[in-house]
């Protein structure tokens, strides 16, 4: 060895020298080398190796000496080896010749030798599920978890040998014997835990009759092991105590056995050794808790044992008394807080004061736990047999001698909760006395509002509007309006809001904002009945939000808003006048706020209210800016227009949900049809308050027949107006809004009365004196009223427009279109009866119209096509087939909104044919000869073809034999090798589909014909296509392999392919980096402690782990508390006054936060940061084209885009199906605005600054040659701080700056010259 040490060091030596002098030959070092070398001491280059050799000498150590015990390394295990890693034996068979079987007799010998044949035998193959979470773990190198499995496998060859089923009574007697011989206490360990885990299996009435012999047994180990060292085998032998007491039946507790056995669990709930401490407590939870009987029909109110339970947790706190460290106290209140909610009432009023009492120690930790057990005993909601609503109350009431200083953090936010509990579990037991505790906390938690935290004041806030949604909303329909004289409750509720209120006045400024979302959460719950109590702070409000620089103002309308929309608009006016009369002296308008706050929030309210108030309002506004303007006076007159419109901007308000529509409506219709009929600025307001009104303000038959008895009035009137010129009938969105009202108006007519206006319009249709414009809005008209006539009014209409079918001027053949297809859509059953009724000769007319079809009535024509097929039988398949080529050509329409049509009724067609039958595989088989004679036809027809091909794979692919589709993917092939690129494009869109909807197993045997055929593509192709290529290949890749592809595919495509490649991994990368800075963002749990190799540690329940976890946290918390001694400070008297110990209050005065200034936080910084620190920055102008991490959605999206189930990105208008789903005509309206890109660009649109130096391919700016660089920089270059280098670099910077100046100069003299010539 020594030898061997010696000539690598000389080795090293050698080649350390070697690097020196090569280095010296090459001359002088790069910059920044020097500090990376190694420097030695003259004469020490080459001592490389360290002077530690620890991992050496204890090798040698291995080596050269002999084990001091017995060794496991025999002749027999090194033969198992061998066979293990040649394979020859397997370890799942349990007959192997190699195993050594376990007997009976020797159970302790088999429990305590790791041999491999034991672990092999009977492990792998033990039949009961009990066990499989030990089978899963098999593979574990830790010692104690291959205990268990040799443990497990010994038992399990014994049940075996001895003819057992395995059953979990079989292995429960098996362990219980192993319990008992077993001595090492890694064995014991081994047994307790496969005994915890096959108790919970084993039958009851099992346990209950050997639960003598068990808790012997137990409590035999429990007393020899509550000393010892190791808690494993202690621990699991608790949890078995607890789930044999859990089994038990109630009249087994009234044994003294059980109670004994039960104590000496109890016992360890103070145990030293977290792990044991926390089983006995979790164990004693189950039982009183998760018995057996306490969930039967005759379960008893608590458990029999829960007394006993509550007077040794009441005894170890008294025993503890006021101990400095209070160590056993923090374990029993532990236990308390989980098992509180269980004890009789009497029980929980002693163990209650005994809480009370040892909170009076001033110990910050035992104050936290006791606050913790009583949050658990009000957030259980126990029954009225554990916590009355007496007792609760008068825990609420001395809980209020434990209010910590508002300087205290942590205690206050403990306290808030534990009161806000206590008060909402009070309120479901007894709703009078909660109301009659809640003044009191509304004002203890108005006093947090002063607290310099702001987590103390934002609880308070979230308290309080908890309290008011809990208790207080649930009760407000019972009780009337509340006055300030009215007697309990309502008095209760005065008191709490007078609280609230005060957090007005100013020493609360701080907290302004959490007081004003308390009072909107009073508004929304009680304003409604306590609006007289709340109106001086409707006025305090409202001067508040004028004082100057108010900062939240938002918070202010968003209270009144509330109050607005509980209260009615009449209540606020009547607290706050709008001080707007039309005679103001001043332009100041002080209160004109309040008109947008009563806009957005006014629902509910009287509609005659609106008529008394507004309406002379608004009429003097109006004559009040008519003066002005007459007077010359444009501002004044402006500004009073604004105010008037501002007020009818509440009609829609006033419209929704009104309580008064059958007395104030009749009232307030003439001023609506003249405001229609001669106010253009008013019209679009008003025809959205009828539509509100008739949408959400008649909710009953009375109501609705009231608004449509004025339909004679106001559709004449909207009718006259929709069919003036633009000029005088208004812009093209009120012509819109116009007729969207009287769409919304013909839904409350009477038919006989749209039947009426039918027939005039019809003959205004016919009339020769009718203007093109005054007959499209007609049909217009007709369009909206055509589904609310009867069969007769419809045939009429039928002979009317039928000439218009074929007419040559487009717009009226397509309004014509329009009128057919709402008749045709329809759900009345007028009009499905003409339909009916009409079928032959609607077919014969679509069908005689079709060569006379002009471009834009295609998307109405076949709409209705769409309606028609619905209704056909098997009989009309001829229809039905003749229609097939005029589909097939609308795939490629240029109005999308018939391309969409036309592939909705290719679907339609293709379940029309299913509906005829005979199976729907024969059908789509017939359907589909129809659809294939388009591919002999012309080029646009191919390619038309194609698209319909492929949306009907999409759609039907599940009634698709396979072998139709492969004919289909290889005809599909073969087109991609025509020279139009409509075909190509259709068909690389049907290759896209296909492998998306295809099975990868199925479409294998395809790849090559695919490849090939797209492979042989012309260069021309190629180069148009590149895009679709380029995603078709990542499909591909994505699908089957990057090599596969690329072996498929000609040598000009591996270039791309490689790229892609690339492509991908740098996207993989940038989204860990994305998850990774998102990941730091929140904020995450300190990583979990590496297990160790006990066998608890590694096969401990999971939820045992989360409560280690918290145990785990809990006692480090404690710990780091205890060192410092409670880490309490004590509050010294404010200016100088004298600390009074004799003062009740001086509670408050122990902190258990250092008192002192507020730190302040650490700034949060814009940018993100990745795990190696770089610095994320994202760049918001552009988006990243990221086309390797489209999911699945966007997958969807392009194929929906090429099959024609979505419109283009670029495309913004979307084409609805209700029936006001029209497009924009020449000389009616126009909805088009410019956005996206090729025509659809805006053009004065200025470029945004520096757009002309943006790369077209990558990220970032790139430099124009002969022009300025994009950024004027100074790279980063350390040797610009030499200060030899100073003077040059500041020498550029002087040339740069007189080059500046002697530009501007220049350009001034130019400047002056231009303009003295």
């Amino acid at each position: 060895m020594a030898a061997g040490a010696g000539s690598g060091k000389g080795v090293r030596g050698a080649a350390a020298r070697g690097t020196g002098s090569s280095m010296a030959r090459s001359g002088r070092l790069r910059s920044g080398a020097a500090a990376k070398l190694k420097r030695w001491r003259k004469g020490h280059s080459s001592d490389s190796n360290p002077e530690t050799r620890q991992h050496r000498l204890a090798a040698r150590s291995r080596f050269c000496s002999r084990p001091a015990e017995k060794s496991n390394l025999t002749v027999d295990a090194v033969k198992l080896h061998n066979e293990l890693q040649s394979g020859s034996l397997r370890l799942e068979r349990a007959s192997d010749s190699a195993q050594v079987r376990m007997e009976e007799d020797s159970a302790e010998e088999a429990a305590t030798e790791k041999s491999s044949g034991t672990f092999l035998s009977g492990l792998s193959d033990c039949t009961n599920i009990t066990f499989s979470k030990v089978q899963r773990f098999w593979e574990s190198n830790s010692a104690a978890h291959k205990e268990i499995c040799a443990v497990l496998a010994a038992v399990t060859e014994v049940i075996r040998s001895q003819g057992g089923k395995e059953s979990e009574t079989e292995y429960f007697a098996a362990l219980m014997t192993t319990l008992e011989a077993v001595e090492s206490p890694e064995s014991l360990s081994a047994v307790a835990y496969l005994l915890n885990l096959v108790l919970k299996r084993v039958p009851s009435p099992v346990l209950i009759k050997k639960f003598s012999d068990a808790s012997k047994a137990f409590m035999s180990i429990v007393s020899s092991q509550a000393c010892s060292s190791s808690t494993s085998a202690l621990r699991w032998v608790l949890s078995c105590l607890a789930t044999l007491l859990r089994k038990q039946d109630l009249a087994a507790w009234s044994y003294p056995i059980t109670l004994q056995v039960y104590h000496g669990l109890l016992s360890f709930c103070v145990h030293t050794k977290p792990k044991v401490r926390k089983a006995a407590q979790y164990g004693v939870c189950s039982v009183l808790r998760g018995s057996e009987f306490m969930f039967g029909d005759a379960a008893p109110e608590h458990h029999p044992a829960a007394p006993s339970t509550a007077k040794f947790c009441v005894q170890e706190i008294e025993k503890a008394g006021g101990a400095k460290e209070a160590t056993t106290t923090l374990h029993v209140l532990a236990l308390l807080r989980d098992v509180l909610p269980c004890f009789p009432a009497a029980v929980v009023k002693t163990c209650c004061e005994t809480l009370l009492r040892v909170m009076t120690l001033s110990h910050v930790l035992v104050t936290a736990c006791a606050m913790q057990a009583f949050h658990s005993l009000f957030s259980a909601q126990a029954s009225v047999a554990c916590l009355p609503a007496e007792l609760n109350a008068q825990i609420i009431t001395a809980l209020y001698d434990y209010v910590p200083s508002t300087s205290d953090l942590q205690p206050l936010l403990t306290w808030l909760s534990t009161m806000e509990r206590a008060h909402i579990n009070l309120a479901r037991l007894q709703k009078d006395l909660c109301w009659a505790h809640l003044p009191r906390l509304f004002s203890a938690a108005m006093n947090c509002f002063l607290s310099p935290h702001s987590q103390v004041v934002s609880a308070a806030a979230q308290t309080l509007q908890a309290l008011l949604s809990e208790c207080i909303a649930p009760h407000m329909e019972d009780i009337g309006t509340v006055s300030a004289s009215a007697p309990a409750p309502a008095a209760h509720l005065c008191k709490m809001f007078r609280s609230v209120e005060e957090g007005l006045t100013y020493r609360f400024h701080a907290a302004w904002d959490e007081v004003l979302r308390v009072l909107e959460v009073f508004f929304e719950t009680c304003g409604k009945q306590c609006h007289p109590i709340m109106r001086k702070c409707l006025q305090s409000l409202c001067d508040l939000r004028l004082s100057p620089h108010f900062p939240y103002t938002a918070e202010v309308d968003q209270a009144v808003g509330a109050a607005v929309s509980t209260m009615g608009p009449e209540v606020l006016l009547e607290s706050v006048p709008l001080q707007i009369d039309g005679k103001e002296e001043t332009l100041d308008f002080p209160r004109s706020w309040l008109l947008p706050v009563l806009r957005d929030n006014v629902q509910g309210a009287r509609l005659g209210f609106f008529t008394s108030y507004f309406l002379p309002l608004a009429a003097a506004l109006k004559s009040r800016a008519l003066e002005f303007t007459q007077a010359g006076k444009s501002v004044e007159a402006k500004i009073y227009d604004t105010l008037q419109w501002q007020v009818w901007t509440l009609l829609p308000g006033f419209c929704t949900h009104p309580t008064d529509v059958l007395g104030a409506f009749k009232g307030l219709a003439r001023t609506l049809g003249m405001a229609i009929s001669e106010r253009p600025d008013l019209r679009p307001t008003v025809c959205q308050a009828l539509r509100t009104l008739i949408h959400k303000g008649c909710e009953t038959d009375a109501e609705r027949a009231e608004v449509g008895r004025f339909a004679k009035n106001f559709l004449p009137i909207l009718f006259n107006v929709y069919s003036q010129p633009e000029k005088d009938g208004g812009t093209s969105a009120q012509r819109r809004s116009v007729l969207d009202t009287v769409r919304a108006y013909l839904t409350v007519t009477d038919p006989q009365m749209v039947c009426g206006f039918l027939e005039k319009a019809s003959a205004k249709l016919t009339s020769l004196e009718s203007s093109e414009f005054a007959r499209l809005s007609i049909l217009d008209l007709v369009v909206a009223m055509a589904p609310y006539a009867d069969e007769q009014s419809l045939g009429s209409l039928y002979r009317t427009i039928q000439p218009s079918l074929q007419s040559k001027e487009r717009s009226m053949q397509k309004k014509a279109y329009r009128v057919l297809e709402e008749v045709c859509a329809a759900p009345h059953a007028p009009c499905q009866a003409f339909v009916r009724s009409h079928l032959q000769d609607l077919q014969a007319a679509l069908l005689d119209s079709l060569k006379s079809a002009a471009s834009p009535a295609k998307r109405p024509r076949l709409k209705c096509l769409l309606h028609i097929v619905k209704q056909l039988s098997a009989e009309h398949e001829p229809f039905v087939t003749a229609l097939v080529p005029e589909v097939i050509l609308c795939t490629k329409e240029v109005s999308v909104g018939a391309r969409k049509n036309a592939f909705m009724l290719l679907v339609e067609m293709g379940h029309a044919f299913i509906r005829f039958g005979p199976t729907p595989e024969e059908a789509m088989q017939r359907f589909l000869l129809l659809i294939y004679v388009g591919l002999t036809g012309s080029v646009t027809m191919i390619s038309c073809t194609v698209l319909a091909l492929t949306r009907l794979f999409f759609e039907f692919k599940d009634h698709l034999e396979f072998s139709v589709v492969e004919q289909l993917l290889q005809n599909i092939c073969l087109l991609l090798a025509s020279r139009t690129r409509d075909v190509v494009k259709a068909a690389l869109g049907f290759l896209k589909v296909t492998l998306l909807l295809v099975d990868t197993k199925l479409l294998a045997k395809h790849v090559q014909t695919m490849l090939e055929a797209v492979g042989n593509l012309s260069d021309d192709m190629r180069r148009h296509f590149r895009m679709k290529l380029r995603n078709l290949f990542i499909k591909f890749i994505r699908k089957f392999g990057f090599e596969l592809v690329k072996g498929l595919l000609p040598a000009e495509y591996h270039k791309v392919l490689v790229n892609i490649r690339k492509a991908e991994s740098r996207s993989r990368k940038q989204r860990a980096l994305k998850k990774a800075a998102a990941g730091m963002d929140e904020e995450e749990a300190p990583p979990p402690q590496p297990r160790g190799d006990s066998m608890e540690e590694i096969l401990a329940d999971s939820e045992d782990e989360e409560e280690e976890e918290e145990e785990r946290q809990r006692s480090k918390e404690w710990r780091k508390q205890a060192r410092q001694k409670g880490q309490a400070w004590l509050k010294e008297g404010e200016d100088d006054e004298p600390l009074n110990f004799l003062d009740p209050n001086v509670s408050q005065r122990v902190l258990a936060t250092k008192p002192g200034p507020k730190r302040s936080r650490g700034v949060s910084h814009d940018f993100q940061m990745s795990e190696d620190g770089r610095l994320i920055i994202h760049d918001e102008e552009e988006e990243v084209d990221d086309d390797e991490a489209k999911g699945a959605d966007e997958e969807m999206a392009d194929v929906l885009q090429d099959v024609g189930l979505r419109s283009k990105k670029s495309q913004k208008r979307r084409f609805r199906e209700e029936p006001d789903d029209e497009e924009a005509e020449a000389g009616t309206y126009s909805q088009y605005r410019a956005g996206g890109s090729g025509i659809h660009r805006q053009l004065n649109k200025e470029p945004a600054f520096g757009a002309e130096y943006r790369s077209k391919k990558g990220k970032g700016d790139v430099k124009k040659k002969g022009q300025l660089d994009p950024y004027a920089y100074i790279p980063l270059n350390r040797a610009k701080l030499n200060r030899r280098k100073r003077a040059k670099m500041q020498g550029q910077f002087k040339g740069l700056m007189k080059g500046a100046q002697r530009g501007a100069k220049a350009g001034r003299r130019n400047r002056l010259k231009s303009q003295r010539s």
